[in-house]
């Protein structure tokens, strides 16, 4: 076996804000706040090295750099369909984002509250 993703480290100006976030969309749990701020989210009951990734949010100052992300996070809905999870997403607080698409794709690109991207896919997979 090779290498898994175990934990993906975001750099934010508000991890608290950035954890409720993510911690809704995924149905992740807070699994520890270290002496920087940083707040690790993961699935309840398993936390880090499950077979799921955890989230670190870590706290930065830095600016976003301009133009798109080199790397971002898609999701996709585990019991109904994108539309529906699409408005579950916006009411939760991320933000349509237009970053050149045609609208034939089969992804929705939104921002995060601080205006990360990430995509909603359109197959539905099941909840691990």
């Amino acid at each position: 076996m090779a290498c898994r993703i175990s934990e993906l480290v975001i750099d934010c100006a508000d991890p608290d804000l950035l954890a409720a976030f993510w911690s809704e969309v995924l149905g992740y749990v807070e699994l520890g706040r270290d002496e920087d701020g940083s707040i690790e989210i993961g699935p309840p009951g398993v936390g880090f090295g499950g077979p799921l990734p955890t989230l670190v949010l870590s706290p930065s100052s830095d600016p976003r750099p301009p133009g798109k992300l080199r790397l971002h996070i898609d999701v996709s809905a585990t019991d109904r369909a994108q539309d529906a999870e699409l408005e579950r997403l916006l009411a939760l607080g991320a933000r349509a984002a237009d970053i050149g698409q045609t609208g034939a794709e089969s992804w929705r690109v939104l921002l995060d509250p601080e205006g990360n991207e990430f995509c909603l896919l359109r197959n539905r997979i099941e909840r691990v």
